[in-house]
Parts: structure tokens; sequence; C-alpha cells
């Protein structure tokens, strides 16, 4: 799921961009709402995340020039910041889990994510993941039989603009399917010669 995240302050915008990321979302930042407005031009984002608290003018330009898209304001509760527990809640409860999720949990076959718990099994086997193969394994499974591009994997992980000579991608997913996949009979991270990757069970 991606979020875009409107905060004028550098060191709020970092602390909640890296908490929503650690919890298996793309966050794009703006400083301004003309930023803002021209990310949501060109991006389709789940869920916009404004702080509210900032007063920062346009905000219902964003349903009518960009896009239908659920607001989220972040306003001081009886004067006290927002927590990220309750953001996260929040977060959450509009995006409803995102495709495919019941309750917080996606499930492939025997794989399994619970979102609240931020824990991937496969079977009844803990999966020890690094925060980024979460986001990488998140996104596949979100994503459930449709084929991934590298060049979307790398911008929705690790936001960067993917180069066709190197094998950036490819080294993850091979490191994330060590531990998906090679210990268990059956697949579900498949290569699409040419194009990507696509996690389903083809049975």
């Amino acid at each position: 799921m991606r979020i875009l995240l409107v905060e004028p302050e550098n060191n709020a915008a970092a602390y909640l961009r890296k908490g929503l990321t650690e919890n298996g979302f793309a966050v794009d930042v703006a400083r301004h709402t003309n930023d803002a407005l021209e990310l949501a031009g060109q991006i389709n984002y789940d869920l916009l995340v404004y702080d509210g608290a900032n007063r920062l003018p346009g905000v219902p330009l964003f349903r009518s020039a960009a896009q239908q898209m659920p607001v989220l304001f972040l306003s001081p509760r009886d004067g006290k910041p927002v927590g990220f527990s309750d953001l996260l809640t929040r977060v959450r409860s509009m995006l409803h889990w995102g495709p495919g999720a019941v309750d917080g949990i996606l499930e492939i076959a025997d794989l399994r994510i619970d979102l609240v718990r931020h824990r991937a099994t496969r079977g009844e086997i803990r999966l020890d993941l690094t925060p980024k193969e979460y986001l990488l394994l998140s996104l596949l499974m979100r994503k459930s039989g449709e084929v991934l591009s590298r060049a979307l994997i790398a911008d929705q992980v690790w936001e960067i603009n993917f180069e066709s000579n190197t094998n950036f991608v490819d080294v993850h997913i091979r490191r994330l399917r060590s531990k998906v996949d090679d210990p268990f009979p059956k697949k579900l991270i498949h290569t699409v010669r040419g194009t990507g990757y696509v996690l389903e069970d083809r049975g």
C-alpha cells in the first residue's frame, strides 16, 4: 500500500516515514501541498496522511484535482500530538489492510503474514525476515497473481530507480526465496522471464 505523507517538519516527516515503512507501507513525503498535488497527479496513492496541526493550505484540492483517495488528518487530541501507535491503527483501519487481507492477515497457500504482529510464517515455522524482506514479501503477497517488474519492486521497496544493468532486485529476491521457498516443497515465488516476479500458488 502506498501512502503520501504531507508534513513540512523534517524531523516529524523522517520519524513517521520510518515507522510506516517498517510496518510494510511505501511512503512518499511532500513538504508542501503543491508538491503533494504534483505527486498525487503522477502516482495512485492509497491514502493521504496530512499533518493538520500545520494548517497547510490547499487540502480540498486533493480530492478534485488529483484523485479520489481517503485523507487522514493528524490533528492533535486535547493538545497532545498523535502517537505513532494511534496513527498506525488509524492508517490500517482506513486502508482495510489492502486487497486480500482479512483482519490484518494475508494468506497464500501455507504462507501467512500477520500485519498486526508484523510476523510471517509458513505452516508452523516462523520466517526470520529483515525489515526489507518483510516489505518485499508483503508487496508480493498484496499483489499475488500479478507479475511485478524489477523497476516496480525497486521503487516500492527501496524507493530507488532500477537500473537494468544491475541484479540488485534479483539478489534480494534470491535471499527472500532462501527463507520463504527453499526449505519447503511448494514454491510460491516465481520468475517470469524478461518481466519480473510473481507470488502465487500454482498447485
